[in-house]
């Protein structure tokens, strides 16, 4: 066992920096072999460099610096490693998770209930071009020659409409607007 002691002064810890940085490639090397990634190995040693610099504990002047520093970088990839799997593991969960593949019939019945009930409220010309264009998914083009007016003029209505019903469903139903308005929590038919 590795007898540590507080870092005395600053000698040695420049000491320590110096052996460190020494042997800093040997370093990069030991990760880059166990991570197979340089930006990542690199990162990685940086890290365990900064624990090592920061420790309250350093070997004693007899002790072996680079063994102690290997133990520390041992344990900034095992970190490393946990943290990595952690994440594949949530991200495997959530593409097998069969609750995230919605359809669109399943997620127009989600929307926000208010959404509906809303429409009405909303300036005629302004309710029409948000159900040709939003709801009923027609091209823009289309909705443009239905209604009678240009492309370019379609999109500034469209924007303003979207504007309008977002104003009121934020002040409609609060909570489910800024949450993104999916599973809708309001009373229907505001």
């Amino acid at each position: 066992m590795m007898n540590l002691t507080p870092p005395t002064d600053e000698a040695t810890q420049r000491a320590l920096a110096s052996t460190l940085l020494a042997n800093l490639s040997a370093f990069q090397s030991f990760a880059r072999g166990r991570l197979h990634d340089e930006q990542l190995a690199a990162d990685a040693v940086q890290e365990s460099l900064l624990r090592a610099l920061r420790s309250d504990r350093t070997p004693s002047p007899q002790g072996n610096v680079v063994a102690w520093f290997y133990r520390i970088l041992r344990n900034v990839l095992t970190d490393l490693h946990r943290r990595r799997t952690a994440q594949v593991n949530a991200l495997e969960r959530f593409a097998n998770d069969e609750s995230n593949d919605i359809t669109d019939d399943e997620l127009h019945k989600q929307a926000c209930a208010c959404f509906h009930g809303l429409m009405p409220t909303l300036k005629p010309e302004y309710a029409r071009v948000l159900q040709l264009a939003d709801l009923d998914g027609r091209p823009t083009d289309e909705v443009a020659e239905q209604i009678g007016i240009s492309r370019s003029n379609l999109k500034v209505r469209l924007h303003r409409a979207r504007k309008q019903l977002r104003d009121r469903l934020e002040r409609t139903c609060q909570a489910c607007a800024t949450h993104g308005c999916l599973d809708c929590h309001c009373e229907p038919g505001v």
